[in-house]
């Protein structure tokens, strides 16, 4: 769900030359009303995704946009698939001034940083599949020991790609990622993600503001390279379920396995959701340093449909003009 302009956020940053994890910091504060409107019901549902399209001023940094990106619980850091989204629909609603054919860049400037979507564009409106590179994905921590309540010791990999996700083999849980019930896959990686914040210290190179775990991603083991699809689920947030194999998953995930050995640069794998089915590809496309961190620039490649153009009311007198969520 786009929201292409937020007046309060326009004026946040006109008024005090917000930087984009100082806007999103505001927002969060002041207009939290808004995300809950978006995303919870009856305008929205659990698993509902958003972003709000800023533009100038230091929140956009010299981009063709910004982006805030809104789920259930709060406000992430990266979100792939909306930035393949945003790539789309900043050339179809006319933020990039002259698109070039066949493909064209749209700069991003994501919370976690800057990010470039390379878009098909046609000369009269943008297509699919939009790839693009995000900031550098490290590995933050491999084969951790974790003790979760109610299924023991696990072994965890810890990757950073825009956001940090813990992850592990379904199986370590007594699952399959691929025939188990959603529920109890959800109930296992959020019983792992609380495990992993008491105690695991995270670190990231530029913001503590970004030093947080978004989410489990539960796997089926498959992390040597194949030419075969891995399939994974992502439980984020307030046990959110991704429908998307996870853009910024899938970005850590290559930059586990190219840290491990276990791919080189330009092996382009093919993940899967295992609750829609949807397919991204990712390669690790260069080495780099982030910070301490040996890490990798990672492509990921896939599809983001329009489903259609909204316009939502809210009456003041609505008790429940806000939204309400339950589980």
């Amino acid at each position: 769900r786009i929201t292409p302009r937020l007046e309060a956020a326009e004026e946040a940053v006109a008024a005090g030359g917000l930087s984009l994890l100082s806007l999103r910091r505001e927002v969060a504060a002041t207009q939290d009303h808004v995300r809950r409107a978006l995303m919870h019901e009856p305008r929205g549902h659990g698993g509902m995704y958003g972003a709000v399209v800023v533009r100038g001023g230091p929140a956009a940094a010299g981009a063709h946009l910004a982006a805030l990106f809104l789920h259930g619980a709060g406000y992430s850091a990266m979100c792939g698939h909306a930035v393949m989204a945003l790539g789309r629909f900043a050339l179809d609603y006319g933020l990039v001034a002259a698109p070039s054919c066949p493909e064209t860049a749209v700069c991003l400037r994501c919370p976690c940083g800057p990010v470039t979507a390379f878009v098909p564009w046609d000369g009269r409106r943008s297509g699919n599949p939009v790839r693009f590179h995000s900031v550098p994905a490290f590995a933050a921590a491999t084969d951790l020991a974790i003790d979760v309540p109610g299924h023991g010791k696990v072994v965890v990999d810890i990757g950073y790609g825009g956001t940090f996700y813990a992850f592990l083999s379904a199986e370590q849980l007594g699952l399959d990622v691929c025939s188990s019930k959603t529920r109890d896959l959800v109930d296992a990686a959020s019983a792992v993600t609380e495990a992993v914040k008491k105690q695991f210290k995270l670190h990231h190179p530029e913001s503590e503001d970004l030093a947080f775990l978004y989410g489990t991603i539960l796997t089926d083991g498959k992390d040597a390279f194949s030419e075969e699809p891995t399939t994974n689920i992502c439980v984020f947030a307030d046990e959110q379920v991704d429908r998307s194999p996870t853009g910024s998953g899938v970005t850590a995930r290559i930059a586990l396995q190219y840290h491990k050995g276990l791919i080189q640069l330009n092996q382009t794998r093919t993940f899967r959701s295992s609750t829609t089915g949807s397919l991204f590809t990712g390669k690790a496309v260069q080495a780099t340093k982030f910070g301490d961190y040996n890490a990798v620039i990672v492509e990921v490649s896939g599809e983001a449909f329009y489903t259609g153009t909204a316009t939502f009311t809210v009456e003041e007198e609505d008790p429940l003009k806000y939204g309400f969520f339950f589980k």
